[in-house]
């Protein structure tokens, strides 16, 4: 293999300018050295616009950046003419799948938001269809690029922790009704779905990713308790996992807008280990059965292993390490640490959780056939 592959440059389209995608042009903006955004696409003709000024304050050289970007209404039209290398689609959920698939018929990379789609089956055909071409899939799943993530990830796996007991997972992740009332398709079953799949999904998947499992049953609950929207602001449920772990998860949009906490705790045989982000601030402890905690050490090691400035610009941005990750991906043919084969498994205990709901009984995963997040439509909350 050639080397210094992380020096090449991609082109970079943005399909879709709604409020995450700023992330996206700060950590584009940031790796200008790898990336270079040559186009936004939105169906409103000014968003765009509204997308590059909101950004103005956060981006160095600002009128440089945005003078070699092309906006388009149309997604196919700017396929045509732009050839990006590298497609991020941060469209309403349920317009993922046909978008995602097109840009990959196309021969593109993707980076995709989370969830991938809205049914087990059309997530797995982007990740198969993928695999078919050479191309690669990132997923929005942020927490897996937070600080200190990858080498828990990489400690479980070689056995450092020893056995993994059991698991939990907090989405407290308020939105009050005006969130939902901004946007005809939020909180719906067909666009969004509810707390589960729109907040905790990639909750989910860091579950999975730092017990290096996979889910194989779910029971579920949910309920609606106090927003204004078709899906559950409120879920509850218990996963078991390939390894005899257990996980309960909460994931709630029920909670007060200005008070976002996310945290997960697994209790290992040699370690317990807790992360949580709270009104932004981050917090970890990995503590031995003799009370030492080695998060310090655990940090050193991170800095170490990638530098101070790379851990600062995730720490700010976690869609700057996907990239970053992505970049190198497809320079050294690797694949990125949050693949399509996690999209669609994410997507799937998502799913299984609410087929659980469905049925109220205990559900096995992977599930056996396709089930639509709009088959939810059933349920009378």
């Amino acid at each position: 293999m050639a080397q210094n592959v992380d020096l090449a440059r991609f082109k970079v389209a943005i399909i879709g300018c709604g409020r995450v995608s700023e992330k996206h042009i700060r950590a584009i903006a940031k790796l200008k050295d790898r990336l270079t955004l040559c186009a936004l696409v939105d169906t409103n003709q000014d968003a765009p616009s509204h997308l590059l000024s909101s950004c103005k304050r956060k981006i160095k050289k600002h009128q440089e950046f945005k003078a070699s970007i092309k906006t388009f209404i149309d997604y196919k039209e700017m396929l045509s003419e732009i050839h990006p290398d590298i497609v991020a689609i941060t469209v309403p959920s349920g317009l993922h799948f046909q978008i995602a698939k097109d840009c990959l018929e196309f021969g593109c990379n993707i980076l995709l938001e989370k969830p991938m789609t809205m049914s087990n089956k059309s997530s797995r055909e982007l990740y198969e269809l993928a695999e078919s071409k050479g191309l690669k899939i990132a997923m929005g799943h942020i927490y897996r690029y937070f600080p200190i993530v990858n080498l828990l990830h990489e400690d479980m796996v070689n056995g450092i922790f020893g056995k993994a007991g059991h698991g939990s997972v907090v989405v407290r992740w308020g939105h009050g009704d005006d969130y939902y009332h901004q946007a005809a398709w939020r909180g719906t079953w067909k666009s969004d779905g509810g707390a589960l799949m729109n907040q905790s999904v990639h909750a989910l998947d860091l579950m999975c990713y730092l017990m290096n499992a996979e889910a194989t049953n779910v029971y579920g609950m949910i309920a609606k308790r106090f927003r204004d929207m078709e899906a559950e602001d409120t879920a509850l449920g218990v996963y078991t996992f390939e390894n005899g772990a257990l996980c309960q998860v909460e994931g709630t949009t029920a909670t007060f807008p200005n008070d976002h906490e996310a945290s997960f705790f697994i209790n290992a045989e040699k370690a317990s280990i807790r992360i949580s982000l709270r009104k932004g601030k981050p917090s970890f402890s990995i503590t031995t059965p003799k009370g030492r905690n080695l998060a310090f050490r655990y940090l050193r090691r991170y800095i170490k292993q990638n530098g101070l400035s790379y851990l600062i610009a995730v720490a700010k941005n976690p869609h700057y390490g996907i990239y970053f990750d992505l970049h190198h991906a497809i320079a050294s043919g690797t694949s990125p640490i949050a693949d399509g084969r996690s999209g669609y498994k994410a997507v799937d205990m998502v799913l299984g959780f609410y087929r659980s709901v469905m049925k109220k009984a205990e559900v096995e995963l992977p599930l056996s056939h396709e089930f639509k997040i709009e088959e939810m439509n059933k349920i009378i909350l």
